[in-house]
């Protein structure tokens, strides 16, 4: 019978604690890594780590992630100092007593958790496991997870502040927002996906970009107008930002990047290019030397010049 891939992860990821390649303290591949290496479903890497925990053989480590558990029956070693040892044998920074569980370690570690493993891994329980503290202890801190996403939203686009010197005119404002927008996107894809534009967050960073466009836009357009801008905007940075994320998960769940994908799909595109329907888009395939690539840093910078040029139109 054939051994499930989980079952392959587990075992392993047991035969290189065994072998000494991994040791106790030091950190196994996150949810997505393992995805990524093995060419599986996230759930399934999920699945493999859930099992190895159970059994004894990793542990959820606050501030470090999933990390090789201690041989029953032996404590942790010390280093000279007295400290804990962190992973590489280096000391960790020493705990802060359980009174000094703020809200900001709480977004910080939910933020680690989405950057590093997807939106779709973000629970109450794996923010509280990081952390190494009750599940319950943390709605002390956050009313539940829609808080925390409001607050993830925060410190993530407040990475990126506006300047405090405005740029002149309305079309550099616009454009300075975009692109900080877009910056905290590039850096936390999982963004895009944490609200429709119809359910808006109401984080202050975004609330922020908001009044800088809408100062800047003045009376030139009536106020139906003037929100539409600031919506259109927002939702052409998101989802331009949508396909950063989708991507991650791509790759997690096929194990190729975009580039292999790309490759083991070319005969099958030429082929339906070459019947002969689509002369149009033989002719631009052929006009590029056969080759197109598209990156997503060049497709925001090309779509935002020419939506400002329309809303220039309008605007004047």
């Amino acid at each position: 019978m054939t051994t499930p891939p989980y079952a392959r992860i587990v075992a392993d990821i047991k035969r290189r604690v065994a072998d000494g390649k991994l040791r106790p303290g030091e950190r196994v591949p996150s949810t997505r890594q393992l995805a990524r290496d093995w060419g599986v479903a996230l759930a399934t890497a999920s699945k493999a780590l859930a099992l190895l925990a159970r059994e004894g053989v990793v542990v959820a480590e606050p501030r470090v992630g999933t990390v090789v558990a201690e041989p029953r029956g032996r404590a942790r070693a010390e280093p000279r100092d007295g400290r804990p040892s962190g992973r590489s044998g280096r000391a960790e920074r020493p705990a802060l007593p359980g009174h000094d569980v703020t809200r900001e370690r709480i977004v910080r570690a939910a933020i680690e958790i989405a950057d590093t493993d997807g939106l779709s891994e973000l629970t109450m329980r794996a923010v509280a496991g990081r952390l190494g503290m009750a599940t319950m202890s943390l709605y002390r801190h956050v009313s539940g997870k829609d808080d925390l996403l409001t607050l993830m939203i925060d410190a993530a686009v407040g990475e990126f502040p506006l300047p405090e010197e405005a740029p002149a005119g309305w079309r550099a404002r616009l454009e300075t927002s975009a692109r900080l927008q877009w910056a905290a996107f590039r850096k936390h894809p999982w963004m895009a996906r944490t609200s429709p534009l119809t359910r808006p967050l109401p984080s202050p960073a975004l609330f922020s970009h908001t009044e800088w466009a809408l100062a800047a836009l003045g009376d030139g357009l009536d106020a139906t107008s003037r929100m539409y801008v600031i919506v259109l905007m927002h939702s052409y940075v998101q989802g331009i930002a949508a396909n950063l994320d989708m991507e991650l998960q791509a790759r997690a769940d096929t194990g190729m990047t975009d580039a292999e994908w790309m490759s083991g799909q070319e005969s099958r595109v030429l082929a339906i290019a070459e019947s002969g329907r689509y002369p149009a888009f033989l002719g631009t395939l052929a006009e590029m030397g056969g080759d197109f690539d598209l990156r997503l840093d060049r497709l925001f910078e090309f779509g935002l010049a020419r939506l400002l040029d329309g809303l220039a139109v309008e605007i004047g």
